[in-house]
């Protein structure tokens, strides 16, 4: 197994003394992936010294990252140029690593069940090049279990050799945040594992060298691939509460941010607001545990029903801009809505996996023409991805109502009486993220809140 130069151990949770001598290890580090959470590791390895090969099967991204555009939109472009990453899509080059860090998507099905199809496809690639002595590690999220039972089968059979014997494997889950510059790989502590206590120390030693915050080693890898997945399931359980009284409170018609506010002035409070809950972690990896408990029997249900609240949200969103352009008295046949923001999160690119769509879908089955604009996203791919026309630059006239879906910075800045003045009057205004202050917006505006 390869071994880095000795260095100090760092406990768990201690970050690393910033003026230590970071000495390049004779070793070269492999990274199979290189979206939002592979192509940070390899720049981040190789500003560390080490010698690295960014593979990808897409040769377009391949391609983009040779001539220095950084595919992500996180890292900046001078960044990915400026370095020495090999990218390539040549699989041979892996044999040349000691370490293989794979970063591939684990997607769910149409029934929602774990996919582990990308992790098996890249292991079958790398264990077909890699050599005796290297070390995989998984840094994908998925099940309870499935780095033993998938990652490591894959490996000894396109590779023939046998694995605690002659290659190891860890698990260390990416905890990426895409367009959080506070909370980047280098200053979020990692979590790291290996199948026994040697593979754990030089997995953490790895990582030690470009972790800042420094890493805890979980006691095994099953427990590790558990912590992954808790730390989405536990917010989506939180959101779906808030969620929940926010359907609740509009039945009641009590305004529910008033009611947060209120309840917030304790100090044991927690500080959750409802929303649409999109993107490719805290509606997915919930699945990873259900999935895990139904193979033992176990039945999980407040996981289960916080999935289920949250994913009804979207038809309450919708619901609610009904309501208001029909307390606006529109037709809404004969009605137009602005859809502003329609990324996962705000500011940030990605469309993937956006609840939004699903509130557009909706409206549709009430004949209302959709309009979107969204900063971060080129209109082509709008249209494309969510069948609507798209404005060019950010405009409210002629529009019976607005629905704020995902707050942009663009709209924050917003002033909210110019806004309302701009709508065909009364304005029907729904924003999911309290966006606006309400009382900034003139007297007959018909503002909702989620």
């Amino acid at each position: 197994m390869n071994s880095l130069s000795s260095n100090q151990a760092v406990d768990a949770r201690t970050p690393i003394d910033e003026t230590r001598q970071i000495v390049p290890q004779e070793t070269t580090v492999c990274v199979v992936g290189l979206g939002y959470v592979g192509l940070p590791l390899a720049v981040r390895f190789d500003e560390t010294g080490y010698d690295v090969v960014g593979y990808d099967i897409d040769a377009d991204t391949v391609a983009q990252l040779s001539q220095g555009t950084d595919t992500t939109g996180d890292l900046g472009d001078e960044t990915v140029k400026s370095g020495d990453v090999a990218f390539t899509t040549d699989p041979a080059t892996l044999s040349n690593a000691g370490y293989v860090l794979l970063t591939v998507p684990t997607p769910l099905d149409q029934n929602n069940r774990p996919s582990v199809e990308f992790v098996k496809s890249a292991a079958e690639t790398v264990g077909q090049h890699m050599t005796p002595d290297t070390t995989v590690i998984l840094e994908s999220t998925v099940y309870p279990g499935a780095t033993q039972e998938v990652l490591v089968p894959a490996l000894e059979d396109a590779s023939g050799l046998e694995c605690g014997e002659e290659f190891s494997v860890g698990y260390s889950p990416e905890r990426a945040n895409p367009g959080d510059e506070e909370h980047g790989l280098r200053n979020v502590v990692k979590i790291v594992s290996g199948q026994n206590s040697t593979v754990r120390a030089d997995v953490a030693e790895l990582y030690e060298h470009v972790i800042d915050a420094g890493v805890h080693r979980a006691p095994t890898m099953e427990a590790a691939e558990a912590a992954k997945v808790v730390e989405n399931v536990q917010r989506d359980v939180n959101i779906a509460l808030v969620n929940e009284l926010a359907m609740v409170f509009d039945d009641l018609e009590i305004d529910t941010q008033a009611v947060l506010a209120a309840a917030g002035t304790k100090w044991n409070f927690h500080d959750y607001g409802p929303g649409l809950v999109s993107g490719h972690c805290i509606p997915v990896d919930p699945h990873f545990l259900l999935h895990s408990a139904q193979a033992e029997g176990s039945v999980a249900n407040l996981i289960r029903t916080s999935r289920e609240v949250n994913e009804e949200m979207p038809a309450h969103v919708a619901d609610q801009m009904v309501k208001a352009l029909s307390e606006a008295g529109r037709p809404l046949a004969d009605s137009c809505v602005l859809v502003a923001g329609l990324t996962y999160k705000p500011d940030v690119p990605d469309i993937r996996n956006s609840k939004v769509a699903a509130v557009l879908d909706t409206l549709r089955e009430y004949g209302i023409d959709l309009v979107g604009y969204d900063p971060q996203v080129p209109n082509e791919t709008l249209t494309e991805q969510f069948d609507i026309p798209a404005l060019d630059s950010l405009s409210f006239e002629e529009f019976d109502g607005l629905l704020l879906a995902t707050p942009h910075e663009e709209f924050r800045g917003l002033n909210p009486a110019a806004v309302a003045d701009q709508l065909i009057a009364p304005p029907a205004i729904v924003d999911v993220y309290g966006t606006f202050e309400s009382s900034q917006l003139p007297a007959d505006a018909i503002y909702r809140g989620i």
